[in-house]
């Protein structure tokens, strides 16, 4: 008879990478997992955006206003009214976005006609619109019009999931001529850029033909280089991108004070407010050049957090528009990931060096009310659609009340203590 005891079986790396693997799929399985990230990664950006704006404008508002808080108090009031705005646009109905593009789009092009003629042109650009302590700039809720009027448009002209090619070109690809026109009036070629991305996005789900985007791109092609060659700045910021250092107190001194920023922090960081550049050396540290200032201060993993947190917003968007079975919601949320993310993108590729300067702020993160503003209530609208994924409705059902509706309750205000009042 053998007392050999039995030996305990040791589990590999093989088994051990299997089984994260499987709660990595059950979890994203979960009907809420869109909703909760985009929940997630809209509050962390907001959250590290007025963090960095308060560090990184804390100098030059003292030196402009005698207060370090000021910049910062103004990114806080705009995000105490985005905030409930992202709420709100929650909880609409998809037929409110349906029909909220038309109105946007055509206050859009007044307000962009208006720019023309009243506007404040600084920097090369006409961008701006001055109405007491308020500045607007009319091209961000441009990019929000523009997304869903194109949306419903191609929704309503699909049939089986598909519509001919040749009906977009009277509808659509004029309305986005005028408002990109207008903005490059304006002389603001990266607001241009983005509006271009986001046609492009509609153009793609919709299935347009690859004849149709080479045709498309090469007269954006063409148009950017008339508007960089009829602007010597232009010439100048192409000139930079290409060698920095051969002006480095010229034409590439944003860029190389930028990547000098960038080089600083190291892998992580000199701390929070500790930066160098923003004491007058980086110009523009609180806006188009935040992702510097945050990388010299929280250093590699800091921005390498940012650019997770932009990834999985953006795998959260196209997420919604593979799950939910609506050909605007698709559209919409194609066109709303092609917006937020690709605009990080060409801002962050900037800082980087890997691409021209264009002066559009990063979305969440930069200095702004009136890019800020939009994009909450792009990702509120985001959140409404995510409800209706398989299962989302459901679940939130079981979930009850959310921390809103509780304190609603507790003032006698929401649906809870009415409906106790009733039994």
């Amino acid at each position: 008879m053998s007392t050999t005891a039995e030996q305990p079986v040791r589990e590999g790396p093989g088994t051990w990478a299997r089984e994260q693997l499987g709660a990595l799929k059950e979890l994203l399985d979960k009907p809420l997992t869109t909703y909760y990230l985009i929940i997630m990664c809209s509050a962390l950006l907001l959250a590290l955006g007025l963090m960095m704006v308060l560090s990184a404008s804390s100098i030059e508002a003292l030196q402009k206003t005698g207060s370090p808080f000021s910049w910062f108090l103004r990114q806080s009031v705009s995000a105490a009214v985005g905030v409930p705005v992202m709420y709100a646009c929650s909880r609409l109905p998809v037929k409110f976005f349906r029909w909220a593009g038309y109105p946007l789009m055509a206050l859009s092009i007044l307000a962009l006609v208006m720019v023309l003629f009243i506007g404040s042109s600084e920097l090369g650009a006409q961008r701006w619109i001055y109405i007491g302590p308020l500045t607007i700039q009319p091209s961000e809720p441009a990019k929000l019009g523009l997304m869903l009027w194109g949306a419903d448009l191609l929704s309503r002209r699909a049939r089986q999931g598909r519509i001919e090619w040749r009906q977009m070109l009277i509808p659509l690809m004029p309305g986005t001529a005028i408002l990109a026109v207008l903005v490059m009036l304006g002389r603001d070629l990266g607001t241009t850029l983005v509006l271009f991305m986001i046609f492009l996005a509609l153009l793609w789900v919709v299935g347009a033909p690859v004849k149709l985007f080479g045709g498309i791109l090469a007269l954006a092609v063409l148009a950017a280089a008339i508007m960089i060659k009829v602007e010597p700045y232009r010439m100048a910021r192409i000139g930079a991108f290409l060698d920095p250092w051969a002006d480095a107190q010229g034409a590439g001194y944003q860029a190389v004070q930028g990547q000098i920023a960038m080089g600083s922090g190291g892998w992580f960081g000199l701390g929070l407010g500790s930066s160098r550049q923003k004491w007058s050396w980086l110009p523009h540290g609180e806006s188009d050049f935040i992702f510097a200032i945050l990388g010299e201060e929280l250093g590699l993993m800091g921005t390498l957090m940012v650019v997770a947190l932009f990834g999985l917003l953006g795998y959260a968007g196209l997420r919604v528009a593979v799950r939910v079975n609506d050909a605007f919601i698709r559209l919409a949320a194609a066109a709303m990931v092609a917006w937020i993310v690709g605009q990080a993108t060409v801002n962050m590729g900037a800082v980087l060096g890997v691409l021209p300067i264009t002066g559009i702020p990063l979305p969440l993160v930069s200095y702004g009310g009136s890019s800020l503003l939009p994009t909450l209530a792009a990702l509120g609208m985001l959140l409404s659609f995510a409800k209706r994924e398989p299962g989302a409705r459901e679940a939130l059902a079981a979930r009850g009340p959310g921390p809103v509706a509780r304190a609603l309750s507790w003032l006698g205000l929401g649906a809870t203590t009415r409906g106790r009042g009733k039994r």
